[in-house]
Formats: structure tokens, C-alpha cells, sequence
């Protein structure tokens, strides 16, 4: 079919009936995606005439959104139509598929600004106007949006806790976490996970070294079946793994006397950007290590903290980690030094209805340095929670707060309770995760990550630690 003239054309709009079709566009596809500029566009595609067999069309294309240099228009024709002639653009045709790009005069649209061209076409039946546009590869609707631009999750830091440790002369012996490496070295297994469909294990590393849980692999092999948590490695090096606690004082409800071990998949969060999981803790469940290397003795001094869920506890007897008996029984006043996170008041309580950050020394909780309440520990119920105990030689402190912002508070730093068998201490070096130095095991809680130390560290060291912590973006 023949181009019309532009005198004929005008002709031809005044005397047809017009056909508009008016849609929009969410973006643009742009050279710099991640500059996310707002974008949007209207088309209006106009049937100036028709006649047997053939069509003549004008199109409009209006930038709602930020500048443009350089288009393409795409639709499809919804019955077969083709275009024979187009002018102001060119254009290629695959099927149904219509693609027009600017010529060298009008490939810039300013914000508000239109550009146009117009074709003739064929058709065969029917000729129904296309039901949509996109414009730079983005389907239009009709709004002005700016596209989210692409985060990537930060890099690990260069130094993680046990560096921070380290450094301050208070090196880890002990370095448990499902969610992340604790050494910026660190590129070895972070826990393992046992399937029930047919009991086969797969260790859950980290994506790089230094970096957080690799929770896909989890995710694939685990999917349409449970997994458990079987083994929390030790990232020190000294092979103070936790597996599957033994009977102790009190058995366990799995069979043998054991603890039961937690579901894989009932703490998801959030790390560096990227899904991760934790420790789920019923009652019940309980991890433990009896055969150490290197974890405190006696009174020598040493560190400890734990990320936890701050909204997840109970008034169970204990959610305890850190230093526990090698036996897996009550040993008398002073044989553990360990974490505690609950609200039980059985033994020692602090200020509020709890839940408390208090210290499990065997035979008792202590908020501080009396035997039962100590108004300095505060109510703390962080959604992600840091927990601090540390101990020497008639010395020890809790500290804690918020794993998501700010620093750590300091709630006792004293001498040792003012109660008979806690100074000196006796403690023996076994680690618990859930449980009591006997095996109590009706607590409740969630595990993200912890450390034990040797020596007792510094305040300054602890800051840092914590600085690390809430730059590793807990959600």
C-alpha cells in the first residue's frame, strides 16, 4: 500500500473514526540500571483510516519519567495485522511481534516530551487495536514509578569476633554459630543437618570465607522433607563441636535418654543480607560437648556471649550456654559459669517480670551478687539480643543489649556471690546449648551465634564485638 501524503493523511484523520488506546509504563529499561530514575510513559495508537485489506495508524509515545536517549516501542498485533510502510522510526516484524526504534532525530524524549511515527499496514478479517506497549523492554501502564535498584548485601568484614578477640589478647576456644563465620578466615562447615526421609547429613557451609550461612544448600536438601540440626561445629579449630546431649541428672525424651535435637528450618533470619538460620530450642532439645579443649577450669578466667531471641524464652530450667559439668550432672556450687536468658525466679531474678540475662553457676541463677534479686539487671527482651557473662578470680560481670543497634550495657561487674562455693570457682569446661549442667532441659530459646574465650576480655574488646555484630544486619 501506498504512503499517504501528509495532506491526505490529515484528510483521512478528519474523516475516520479514531481508535485510542492509551497505556502506561512502569520504567525504562536505561545504560545505568542501578541509577533507578523514575520512569514512565503513555502511548496512544491511533487507526486513522481503514480500508479493505490495509490500515493506516499514528502512534504517540509521551515520557512521563526522567529524560530518555534513545527508544524501542515493542507489541504484538493480536490478529495477524502486518505493517507494510512506517515512517519517523524503523521498524522490524517477527510474526506478531512489532519492534520500532527511533531514527537519528528523535531519540531523545525530555520529561513530558513525545515522540511519533506512523505506518500503514495490512490486515485480514479483523484489525483490533494491540491491548499493550512497552517501551525499553518495560510493559507500560500508565504511572510514573522508580524502579528499586538492585542491593547487594555488604561483604563480610575483614575482622569477625574471634579476631576481635583475639587481637585484644582474649582468644576464642570455642566459636558456635548457624548463621555466619566468626573468623574472617573462617571457610569450613558451620553445622550439619540430618534428613528423616533417609537419614543422609550434609554440612552447611558459608558462601565465601568470612561470610554468612550458606542456606540455600540447606533449603535444597532439605526440601519436602524435615531436617535436623545433628552437629554446631567449632570454628576455633579445637574441635569443641555440640552434638546431641547425653542423659545426664535428668534423661532426655529421645531415645537413650538423649535431648531431642532442633528442627533446621524454625528460626529463619536474616544475615548480611542473606537467609540464614538458627538454633530453635523447645524443651526438650539440648546440645552438648564433655570432652573439651581448652575451655576454663577451676577460676581461670574467661568470656562468653550468645546472640539470642530476645522474645523467645520461657521459665524453664535453663537456656543456658557456656561452661557446664563433664558429667552431665550437678556437681555442687561452682562448677559451671554459663549464659542464662528466661524468666524463671526460682533462684535469682532481676528488675521487671523478666526475661533476664543472668548467670548459671550450678545451684543458681544470679542477676548479680545476691543470692536472689539484684535491681541493676534489667527486663530485656531484644528481638535480637546480646549476652554477655565473664568471670575470673573473685570477679565477674553480665553485660547486654541490642544485636541490631547501639552498644552493650553493663548490668553487674562485682565480686563473686555473696553465697558459699563460688569463690574460688570450680568450674569444669564441658559446653551446654539449652540445657542445664544436669540436663534440666525445660527451657525454651534460639541460638543465632556465641563464643567462649580464654581470659577475661576487656570491655573496649566486648564494644567491638558488639559493633560487629550489629553491622552483620540481623533481621
Amino acid at each position: 500500500m501506498r504512503q499517504l501524503s501528509h495532506s491526505h493523511r490529515r484528510m483521512a484523520l478528519s474523516a475516520a473514526s479514531v481508535v485510542a488506546l492509551s497505556t502506561a509504563g512502569v520504567g525504562m529499561a536505561a545504560a545505568h540500571v542501578a541509577s533507578a530514575a523514575a520512569a514512565g510513559c503513555q502511548v496512544t495508537y491511533t487507526v486513522t483510516n481503514q480500508w479493505s485489506g490495509g490500515f493506516g495508524a499514528n502512534v504517540n509515545v509521551t515520557n512521563l519519567g526522567d529524560p530518555i536517549n534513545g527508544w524501542k516501542l515493542t507489541w504484538a498485533f493480536p490478529a495477524g495485522q502486518a505493517i507494510t510502510q512506517l515512517w519517523n522510526g524503523s521498524y522490524t516484524q517477527s510474526g506478531a511481534q512489532v519492534t520500532v526504534a527511533n531514527v537519528d532525530y528523535n531519540g531523545s524524549i525530555p520529561g513530558g516530551g513525545t515522540a511519533g511515527f506512523g505506518f500503514n499496514g495490512s490486515w485480514n478479517g479483523s484489525n483490533p487495536v494491540p491491548s499493550s506497549f512497552a517501551l525499553n523492554g518495560v510493559p507500560c501502564t500508565g504511572n510514573v514509578s522508580t524502579p528499586t535498584p538492585t542491593v547487594t548485601p555488604p561483604p563480610p568484614p575483614s575482622r569477625q569476633p574471634c579476631d576481635i578477640y583475639a587481637a585484644g589478647g582474649t582468644p576464642c576456644v570455642a566459636a558456635h554459630s548457624t548463621t555466619r563465620a566468626l573468623y574472617a578466615s573462617y571457610n569450613g562447615p558451620l553445622y550439619q543437618v540430618r534428613r528423616s526421609s533417609d537419614n543422609a547429613t550434609r554440612d552447611i557451609g558459608v558462601l565465601s570465607a568470612g561470610g554468612g550461612a550458606d542456606a540455600a544448600a540447606q533449603d535444597s536438601f532439605c526440601a519436602g522433607t524435615t531436617c535436623l540440626i545433628t552437629i554446631i561445629y567449632d570454628q576455633s579449630g579445637r574441635n569443641n563441636r555440640l552434638t546431641q546431649a547425653p542423659p545426664g541428672g535428668f534423661p532426655g525424651p529421645a531415645p537413650g535418654g538423649y535431648d531431642n535435637l532442633a528442627n533446621a528450618t524454625k528460626a529463619p533470619t536474616t544475615v548480611y543480607g542473606r537467609k540464614a538460620y538458627g538454633v530453635y530450642v523447645d524443651p526438650g532439645v539440648g546440645y552438648r560437648n564433655n570432652t573439651t579443649n581448652g575451655i576454663a577450669k577451676g577460676d581461670q578466667p574467661e568470656g562468653m556471649y550468645a546472640i539470642f531471641d530476645g522474645t523467645h524464652y520461657n521459665g524453664g530450667c535453663c537456656f543456658d550456654y557456656g561452661n557446664a559439668e563433664t558429667n552431665s550432672r550437678d556437681n555442687g556450687n561452682g562448677t559451671m559459669e554459663a549464659i542464662y536468658f528466661g524468666n524463671i525466679k526460682v533462684w535469682g531474678y532481676g528488675a521487671g517480670n523478666g526475661p533476664w540475662i543472668m548467670a548459671d553457676l550450678e545451684n543458681g541463677l544470679f542477676s548479680g551478687v545476691d543470692q536472689k534479686y539484684n535491681a541493676n539487671d534489667p527486663t530485656i527482651s531484644h528481638r535480637y539480643l546480646t549476652a554477655i557473662v565473664k568471670g575470673e578470680p573473685n570477679h565477674w560481670s553480665i553485660r547486654g543489649g541490642n544485636a541490631q543497634s547501639g552498644g552493650v550495657s553493663t548490668f553487674y561487674n562485682g565480686p563473686r556471690p555473696n553465697v558459699a562455693g563460688y569463690n574460688p570457682m570450680k568450674k569444669e569446661g564441658a559446653i551446654i546449648l539449652g540445657i542445664g549442667g544436669d540436663n534440666s532441659h525445660g527451657a525454651a530459646g534460639t541460638f543465632y551465634e556465641g563464643v567462649m574465650t580464654s581470659g577475661y576480655p576487656s570491655d573496649a574488646t566486648e564494644n567491638a564485638v558488639q559493633a560487629n555484630i550489629v553491622a552483620a544486619g540481623y533481621r
